[in-house]
């Protein structure tokens, strides 16, 4: 792709960096048959292609309008489109790159920008997320359908491994999944304890830095992101073996934490260690003597991979290869690649496109006529399972239960 990018961004990293990725980009469209808001609203600028040549008329200096910012809001950041490109154009940097400039030149209006500054202030925040949910949790019964349906009944907390053991890795608390479903990390640990490692949570540590990253407070994101870093680093000097993450978004996210803090003089070096030891848990099973847990399960399971887990993490099929050496009957689930709509904050953000993309995901899932839906990340579970009628839960909490059956 040719370009002409504007001067004023054109020697700086960003502008390098952009140019870089748009002259990767051969026009060839491969893109639009895996981008899901494409296949709902069939609209060319609702593509990666079409929002690539938004962002490019943008970086070249011509004006934007409140059309382009809507066209790139549509945008789930799936990364499906990266792993469908035969060119490797890294979308996702473009959009990170290219999203706040064009917030900046077509502003959101008073309520937008309202709304989101309640999101900031509030979901990133474990403190202040969780109490908010148990509020509506305690009101739930009396609520409207429609809002009945958001807000997920109390789960119950399983007990955690008390004994330490000499293998040690550190597992993310993050912010909504400790109030939503805080028995996944619990999961984990008494799972992990069999294989003699112990999970340990860093009480310092909390929201991967995702939700204000993607949703142009990037500064913000960065600052989220040093603080798990500083929380995380005792553990890792005093010789922690990995960073596990249970939440395939955020551990999409630290992973990155090296190339996004690249440019931070304090934090560059401590950023590129942390990401190179956070593994998902798929990673840290995969390498275990699954065989030994002995389990013989009487489940049918469909897994929703989320996108988070295959196309940025490339780790398409760990979770249902640990599954299926686990004795599970795994289902085979119509258009896997396909996003459910969760996507961090975009059901509230978007939630006609979010509602459709669920319930194209649903079906595909609920057509394999499983016993229970399994997913990697808080945002999926919590998004399908609001629709669905088979329990969704946390793949590991479908193993763990089946350890508790064994007893």
């Amino acid at each position: 792709m040719q370009t002409n990018i504007a001067d004023f961004i054109k020697d700086t990293p960003e502008g390098k960096e952009a140019e870089a990725i748009l002259r990767k980009c051969v026009h060839c469209g491969f893109c639009l048959a895996t981008c899901p808001t494409y296949n709902v609203v069939n609209d060319e600028l609702d593509s990666p292609r079409g929002r690539i040549y938004l962002m490019k008329q943008m970086l070249e200096g011509n004006s934007v309008s409140e059309d382009t910012r809507k066209h790139l809001d549509r945008c789930l950041l799936c990364r499906a489109c990266e792993t469908t490109c035969p060119s490797g154009v890294q979308y996702h940097r473009l959009v990170e790159i290219a999203a706040p400039l064009i917030e900046e030149q077509a502003p959101r209006n008073f309520k937008q920008k309202l709304v989101r500054q309640a999101i900031l202030q509030v979901l990133p925040y474990r403190a202040r997320f969780t109490p908010v949910l148990r509020m509506g949790q305690a009101f739930r019964s009396v609520l409207p359908g429609s809002l009945k349906a958001k807000i997920p009944p109390r789960q119950k907390v399983g007990h955690w491994p008390v004994e330490q053991k000499q293998r040690q890795m550190l597992v993310l608390e993050g912010c909504v999944q400790p109030g939503i479903a805080p028995d996944i990390n619990a999961a984990a640990a008494r799972v992990l304890d069999r294989f003699g490692i112990s999970l340990i949570a860093s009480s310092k540590a909390g929201c991967c830095g995702a939700v204000s990253y993607h949703l142009n407070q990037q500064e913000d994101g960065r600052d989220f992101m040093r603080r798990n870093i500083d929380a995380w680093w005792p553990y890792v000097e005093a010789g922690c073996e990995a960073i596990v993450m249970t939440a395939s978004g955020c551990g999409a996210t630290v992973k990155e934490y090296g190339s996004i803090l690249k440019d931070d003089p304090e934090y560059a070096a401590k950023a590129a260690h942390i990401s190179g030891m956070t593994y998902d848990l798929s990673e840290i099973l995969l390498n275990e003597p699954l065989e030994t847990l002995e389990l013989d399960p009487q489940l049918k399971v469909a897994f929703q991979c989320p996108c988070s887990l295959q196309h940025a993490q490339r780790l398409a099929g760990s979770v249902e290869n640990i599954l299926r050496r686990l004795g599970f009957d795994i289902a085979p689930v119509r258009d896997g690649h396909s996003c459910c709509g969760s996507a961090g904050t975009y059901s509230i953000f978007q939630p006609e496109l979010a509602t459709e993309l669920r319930s194209r995901k649903l079906k595909a899932l609920l057509e394999a006529n499983a016993d229970a839906i399994a997913s990697a990340n808080i945002g999926c579970i919590a998004h399908l399972g609001s629709a669905s009628e088979t329990p969704v839960s946390h793949w590991i909490q479908i193993v763990d239960a089946s350890l508790a059956k064994k007893k």
